[in-house]
């Protein structure tokens, strides 16, 4: 058995898919020139002939053709598949719950983010959720570059510039003010596509500004037979002198593959008119009497009326099931029908909707005649008609309406008028209702532009209120707060003093939020996943020993004597390895000790059983003694993990090394060896 070397990097998607155009397209592969891909071995596509290869007629040149250009659109396809040497480091001080949780926030650029858990989470998100800026001319966009040395990189802070770095305004007076915006959003949606899972979908949300363009480019990317659809979100009423009032958002929707989505989207509401109807059908098979019958359902109704909320109104039964009223006969906005109803007690004429009825009279008379029409108890009050259970409809609509100033209501509730620095924040109803029709109850969400972490919020009260497990992976740029004229910053866990970022406050309302739900549904303390396990993205673990020899020196040399950076702690080296590995890096994980070394247990089994996800020692041979040796070796193998690891210097020796290796070839054959 063999123990391979972990890659310091991402995969190289270019070079991946060229792999893949040479399986498909053999006779496009040809030989380069000196310098090129063919000195290293790998395949060379000749495109030219690829292009003819694609084509049902003879290709000349350029040509025409249905599609969105812009300056920098391959820049930013480049983009998109350019690896990168950077890792996760644990916040475990900025977390909650770390060890337990299955939820992920991340503090860095979305991009990064989304190259480094590409490997890990393909095809396990359920739903995407992003809010992007809308480039109105005010916002900032990031100015993507992946040419930077390492030592920039460290100069900008972890992500900006001396000149403002990965953020950048990006004014109407810009001459590239569209492409700019455009290139940002194609490599992150690009990327996005690859977490969906084969029923997931993603939805964003957009101005009319660049409606039009991110149509486009979401065409390209998910292909046009899987966009659902727009939803047109009346958010707020404008009372600005403008020819045409502004009082939409939309939000698209597209599938990743619209042929593996579910047939209807339902939500928790669903479920709950569904067991309306059983229970329904079942009283009345057992209760002929109507008193009876409405009786015995009076009685489950007021046991049961907290597991049917929101449907509660559904509080009266006939022959024909379970119903409520319906107010809803009036003829909105236009003039309706005028008759007069006479009501049964009374035999006055009964008060009628202002604008009138909204069905004709010999309508109403069918309904009466069919017991559809309930009555007040006397003229005085407006008629409703029966709305039985087994008619509820629950369906995700192309129009919502939504006061858009409820998201800053939200954050008063829990900030207390402290924090006035999100502009426009997502109400939690809007993104609550979205993630219950889109997911299911184990789905992952997935947000890459966090802002004020509305989406946390969302989750944590959609699975309290339908007893979901559903989990979250948030990604925000540490970019600095705008505290604006006369607001102000509340007092959060920071790690240092100095400005206030975007991510500390988004973890900061993620704590307050979980409490104020834990506070509303007290008996779900200790069963309701409301932490979250905190990264930042940094630079890879591993030194950089790419130095020719006109650019060594003795410094650089000396600083060369272990491949791993001297500030990483082992905490940092065990992520950065389950990352690299695909592991999830949300699963639980304990630390323990075997042979006298502290280990670290990915996904422990239940006790007495084998088989953990990984198993990893980075203890290193101190005085000659310790690190890794046949002893650890056995230990480790007689649990059986999936996975073992340890670092390359753990090792007292090479023949330490072969000596382990062998001991697994032994013990567990099936556990694969990996060092850092």
């Amino acid at each position: 058995m063999t123990i391979e070397k972990l890659p310091g990097a991402t995969p190289d998607t270019a070079k991946q898919n060229i792999a893949r155009l040479a399986e498909l397209f053999p006779e496009c592969l040809t030989e380069g020139p000196a310098g090129t891909a063919s000195d290293r071995g790998e395949p060379v596509i000749d495109w030219d002939l690829l292009k003819q290869a694609l084509s049902d007629h003879l290709v000349e040149g350029p040509q025409e053709r249905y599609r969105l250009d812009w300056p920098g659109k391959r820049q930013a396809l480049l983009s998109a598949n350019a690896p990168i040497s950077k890792t996760l480091r644990p916040m475990r001080e900025e977390s909650v719950d770390f060890d337990t949780t299955r939820n992920l926030f991340i503090e860095g650029d979305n991009l990064d983010a989304l190259k480094l858990l590409q490997e890990t989470y393909l095809g396990k998100v359920k739903m995407i959720y992003i809010d992007p800026p809308y480039n109105t001319g005010k916002d900032f966009v990031y100015k993507d570059n992946f040419f930077q040395s390492s030592g920039e990189y460290e100069v900008g802070s972890g992500q900006r510039s001396e000149e403002g770095g990965r953020l950048v305004a990006n004014p109407e007076t810009n001459g590239r003010f569209h492409s700019d915006w455009l290139s940002m959003m194609y490599p992150r949606l690009k990327l996005a596509r690859n977490f969906l899972s084969e029923n997931g979908a993603i939805f964003i949300s957009i101005s009319d500004k660049e409606v039009a363009a991110v149509t486009r480019q979401l065409d390209e990317i998910f292909g046009e037979p899987n966009r659902l659809g727009v939803i047109v979100w009346n958010n707020v009423t404008d009372n600005n002198p403008t020819n045409i009032a502004s009082e939409h958002e939309y939000i698209l929707c597209y599938a990743r593959d619209i042929s593996s989505l579910e047939k209807v989207w339902k939500s928790s509401l669903s479920a709950i008119k569904d067991q309306l109807v059983r229970v329904g059908d079942k009283l009345i098979e057992q209760y002929g009497d109507t008193a009876d019958l409405r009786s015995a359902y009076s009685a489950w109704f007021k046991d049961h009326k907290d597991q049917i909320a929101p449907l509660d109104g559904y509080k009266h039964i006939d022959i024909g099931g379970i119903y409520t009223g319906s107010r809803r006969v009036h003829n909105p906005g236009r003039e309706g029908y005028k008759y007069d109803i006479i009501h049964p007690d009374t035999k006055q004429v009964c008060k009628p909707p202002l604008m009138g009825y909204r069905f004709p009279k010999e309508t109403f008379e069918k309904m009466l005649a069919e017991g559809r029409i309930i009555f007040g108890k006397d003229h005085n009050k407006i008629i409703e008609v029966k709305v039985y259970a087994k008619e509820f409809s629950d369906k995700l609509s192309s129009v919502l309406r939504l006061d858009g100033r409820s998201g800053a209501y939200d954050l008063r509730k829990l900030f207390e008028d402290e924090l006035k620095v999100f502009d426009n924040p997502k109400p939690v109803a809007l993104l609550q209702m979205l993630f219950d029709f889109a997911t299911d109850k184990n789905s992952l969400v997935m947000d890459f532009f966090s802002g004020s972490a509305t989406s946390a919020e969302a989750v944590f009260r959609l699975n309290a209120e339908d007893g979901g497990n559903r989990s979250w992976i948030l990604v925000q740029l540490p970019e600095v707060a705008n505290e604006g004229s006369g607001s102000k910053l509340p007092e959060v866990p920071t790690e240092g003093a100095g400005s206030q970022l975007i991510s500390n406050l988004s973890r900061e309302r993620i704590r307050r939020a979980a409490a104020k739900i834990l506070s509303e549904y007290p008996e779900l303390i200790g069963k309701l996943d409301t932490g979250f396990r905190g990264f930042r993205i940094d630079v890879g673990n591993f030194q950089d020993t790419r130095i020719t020899p006109q650019h060594a020196s003795q410094d650089t040399l000396a600083g060369m004597i272990s491949h791993i950076k001297d500030d990483r702690t082992d905490e940092d080296l065990f992520f950065g390895a389950l990352l690299r590995w695909g592991v999830d890096i949300t699963l639980p994980i304990r630390k323990g000790e075997l042979a006298g070394r502290t280990v670290w247990f990915v996904d422990p089994p239940a006790e007495g059983e084998d088989g953990a996800a990984v198993i990893a020692c980075l203890a290193r041979p101190q005085n000659g003694k310790g690190g890794v040796d046949t002893d650890l070796a056995d230990a480790i193998a007689a649990l059986k993990p999936l996975r073992a690891l340890f670092r390359d210097d753990g090792f007292a020796s090479d023949a330490a090394k072969e000596n382990v290796a062998s001991r697994f070839k032994q013990i567990s054959p099936d556990t694969t060896l990996r060092v850092l």
